[in-house]
């Protein structure tokens, strides 16, 4: 019997999901906690579509503002009238080039060693800033994994020397992300498959935690979705934290900022829409780092396996289809009127609000176990109860005050005003910016349905019972 048959068999006679609370005659049937075993035609399909068409939509995304000046019908309409075929367009794009191969090589292993050699001393200087060894949420088999929070230092150590750089070393052109865009897309590629594929073989053959995978037997979803919760080299670099947090997130800003700089070099100027971007964005980003500790407590890391959706996702969708603000712009450059860019920077002033002030409500109640005030009262609150796979039976509590008292998910609806705040900062002449939103609201819907249903096979009734006290997922009175 293989690794993978012996750990199947042990969670399907002992599920790792948490029983109904307070129903005895249940205990001893626990429900499914965490991604499914069986996979249905329709998920497979979604899972056979994603891996074979969303490499080609960023491809067309960032070839048709590379040839089509951000216009995702012209190219389509060229195709339909005969003016181009796929072959014109392909021979136009530039390709895999060594010079990109090198600071993309140059990139990540800067971003390891920041990751791997460099603890943690933030934590020492900034009041309030949680970093260092932190532990992270119990897994579905009961283990508590440790992590070393440095993320923030490395987006400073990152972005002073890129300002050094710039200012005084003048090692490489600050332009050079986009003077390499499209290279560096095949390069990003090729270790998005790598460690997709890395991840997939070493579940098979030498898993971090055995009791933590899940093999579907198939072998598309068990590709896509992933096998492993948390794989892990050696004892500190974890999969899951490396690679959505240092590659792609750190790079965020700096793309962005190369974006500027190509602004200033083409134009000789920049625009205010540009400025927004990169300021709203900013924030989001130097958020992300600033609550690194509060993250390892989120869906990403706390329920999602890691496989291409992550490995590849981190590598190439993230850096590529999150910036594609910043890009339009470089090919579009707008200046917005006083109004309008007031009204961008207040609709993502105030999203941030919710969105931070939301999960701090959540961190707060949690750390303190409920004795603490939130909007100056009293905390209300659900108790459950749910067991996980090594048996054990444990509680949690769901909070019904504050902004989680108003919807479900009003983090996901603050989150959704910021990326509408990105979009509109690049004016409504063209499509191409406005896919950010779109994909956000779907991936959050998405994931609300997702989290909802693995809270009611944890949680059970008590799970209705919460429901019933807060009805409304992320639009108070509509959804």
């Amino acid at each position: 019997m293989t690794t993978a048959d012996a750990v199947r068999k042990r969670h399907k006679g002992s599920s790792n999901g948490a029983p109904r609370a307070g129903v005895k005659d249940q205990a001893k049937e626990p429900v499914q906690w965490g991604r499914a075993w069986e996979v249905d035609w329709f998920s497979l399909t979604g899972v056979i579509l994603l891996l074979c068409f969303a490499p080609f939509i960023v491809f067309f995304f960032i070839i048709a503002c590379d040839q089509y000046q951000c216009s995702i019908s012209h190219p389509l309409l060229d195709l339909y009238n005969g003016e181009a075929t796929l072959l014109t367009i392909w021979n136009h794009a530039p390709s895999f080039t060594w010079a990109a191969a090198k600071i993309y090589a140059i990139w990540v292993t800067f971003q390891v060693v920041l990751y791997m050699c460099v603890p943690d001393i933030m934590h020492k200087i900034l009041p309030g800033y949680v970093g260092g060894v932190q532990d992270g949420a119990r897994t579905p088999a009961g283990l508590i994994n440790k992590y070393e929070v440095n993320g923030l230092q490395c987006w400073i150590i990152t972005h002073v020397l890129w300002v050094a750089n710039a200012q005084y070393l003048h090692w490489f052109s600050p332009t050079i992300i986009i003077d390499n865009w499209i290279p560096l897309l095949w390069c990003t590629n090729i270790l998005g498959y790598a460690v997709s594929t890395l991840a997939f073989i070493k579940a098979y053959l030498f898993p971090t935690n055995p009791e933590d995978c899940k093999f579907t037997g198939n072998i598309f979803y068990n590709y896509m979705m992933g096998i492993e919760f948390n794989p892990r080299i050696g004892k500190w670099f974890d999969f899951k934290l490396f690679f959505n947090g240092r590659p792609g997130i750190v790079a965020w800003t700096l793309i962005n900022l190369s974006y500027t700089a190509k602004q200033q070099e083409l134009y000789g100027y920049v625009t205010n829409s540009m400025i927004l971007v990169n300021v709203l964005q900013a924030i989001y980003v130097l958020d992300f780092f600033w609550n690194e500790a509060w993250y390892l407590k989120t869906i990403d890391i706390c329920h999602d396996h890691f496989g291409w959706y992550l490995g590849w996702g981190d590598c190439v969708w993230l850096p590529f289809l999150y910036t594609l603000q910043g890009l339009y712009l470089v090919y579009n450059p707008i200046q917005l009127s006083t109004p309008h860019a007031a009204g961008v920077l207040i609709l993502g002033l105030v999203g941030y609000y919710i969105f931070r002030s939301t999960n701090h409500q959540k961190d707060l109640f949690r750390r303190t176990e409920g004795n603490c005030k939130i909007w100056g009262k009293k905390p209300t609150f659900i108790e459950c109860s749910y067991r996980l796979a090594d048996g054990g039976i444990h509680k949690s509590k769901l909070m019904t005050s504050g902004f989680w008292g108003v919807a479900r998910h009003m983090n996901y609806t603050g989150d959704l005003m910021g990326s509408l705040a990105y979009c509109l900062a690049c004016g409504g002449e063209h499509l191409l910016p406005y896919f950010y939103i779109v994909y956000m609201t779907i991936l959050l819907v998405h994931r609300c349905i997702r989290d909802e249903h693995r809270c009611s096979n944890k949680y059970g009734k008590d799970w209705e019972c919460y429901t019933a006290a807060v009805p409304y997922r992320l639009l108070p009175n509509i959804f």
